[in-house]
C-alpha cells in the first residue's frame, strides 16, 4: 500500500509563503483563519507563470481553516469567449454552496475600464462574493452621509408577542446610513496603490477594495489569509488595520515584492478620519 504523505501543521502567522495554496493550506489547523480576500485567477484573463489553478481544491481548504462565522472574500469576473460569457463566477459561487458555505452577499466592484469595440455595453465590474461558515460573527459596516435628510415625523409600526402591531412616532434625522453593496474603487497608476515596488505585478488588488473588506468583516487581531496574494496586497493592508496576515503565492519574484511591503511599518492613523 501506498505510504500516506504526512502533513505538517503549522499555526504560523504573519508569514508569506510561495508555493501551491492548496499545499501551504493543506499544512494549516481546521478552523484557523478569520478571513480571507483574495482575487484568484479567472478563465483565460490571466496568465499566472503556467500555475493551475485547482478552483475545487483551494475552495474545500478555505472551507476548512475557515473558522465558524468567519468570511472569505472572493472577486471574480468571467472571459467572453466566442462573444459568450463563460460564468464561471456564478459556478463557482454555486460549488462554494454546495460544500457548505453561505453565500451572504453578492457584491459589486465597479471600476472604469477602457472603452473597447464590440457589440455590448463596457463591462464595468467584477463581482465580490461573500461566503460565510455559519452566520458572520463580525460586521463592521461602511457608513456614508446621505445626500438628503428628512426631518419628517414618520410613524413607525412594531410587532408584540401577542402578534398585534402599535403604532409609534420617530424622527427620519439620522444624518447617516449603511453603504450599499456596489463599491466604486479608482484603480489605474497611482490609485490602485502608492507603493511602486507593487507595480511589477500585472494585476494589483486595489488597496481600498481590500482595506475596506479586512475592515467590514473582521476585526483587530483577528487573522487574515489571502492564498493568491500576488504582490501582497491584502496582507499588506491587514497588518496595517491592526490584524494577523498569511499570503501565499507560486511566484516566488511576487512573493519577495509582498514580503518588502508587509515588512513596512503601518502608517501612523489619522485621528477623526473618514472615508
Amino acid at each position: 500500500m501506498p505510504t500516506k504523505k504526512k502533513v505538517l501543521v503549522s499555526t504560523e502567522i504573519d508569514v508569506i509563503h510561495v508555493g501551491d495554496c492548496v499545499d501551504v493550506m493543506t499544512g494549516m489547523p481546521d478552523d484557523f483563519v478569520d478571513l480571507t480576500v483574495t482575487s484568484p485567477p479567472y478563465d483565460n484573463l490571466r496568465i499566472y507563470n503556467g500555475y493551475n489553478f485547482d478552483f475545487e481544491g483551494i475552495a474545500k481548504e478555505l472551507f476548512r481553516v475557515t473558522k465558524q462565522g468567519g468570511v472569505v472574500v472572493w472577486v471574480v469576473g468571467d472571459a467572453t469567449i466566442k462573444g459568450s460569457e463563460t460564468g464561471t463566477s456564478f459556478k463557482q459561487a454555486l460549488y462554494f454552496k454546495e460544500i457548505g458555505f453561505n453565500l451572504h452577499d453578492t457584491m459589486i466592484y465597479y471600476r472604469e475600464s477602457p472603452p473597447l469595440t464590440h457589440n455590448r455595453y463596457e463591462q464595468h465590474f467584477e463581482y465580490m462574493f461573500v461566503f460565510s461558515k455559519g452566520k458572520p460573527k463580525t460586521f463592521n459596516p461602511f457608513k456614508d452621509r446621505k445626500k438628503y435628510i428628512d426631518h419628517r415625523t414618520n410613524k413607525s409600526f412594531r410587532r408584540e408577542k401577542d402578534g398585534s402591531y402599535s403604532k409609534g412616532y420617530c424622527k427620519g434625522e439620522e444624518t447617516m446610513k449603511i453603504r450599499g453593496n456596489i463599491w466604486k474603487i479608482n484603480t489605474g497608476g497611482g490609485q490602485s496603490t502608492t507603493d511602486k515596488s507593487a507595480s511589477k505585478h500585472p494585476a494589483i488588488f486595489p488597496e481600498r477594495l481590500a482595506e475596506d473588506h479586512i475592515l467590514s468583516w473582521s476585526d483587530e487581531g483577528d487573522t487574515v489569509l489571502d492564498p493568491m496574494c500576488g504582490s501582497g496586497t491584502a496582507p499588506r493592508m491587514a497588518k496595517v488595520n491592526g490584524r494577523h496576515y498569511i499570503g501565499i503565492d507560486t511566484s516566488e519574484e511576487y512573493v519577495e515584492i509582498a514580503r518588502k511591503r508587509c515588512a513596512k511599518p503601518a502608517p501612523p492613523k489619522i485621528k477623526g478620519f473618514f472615508k
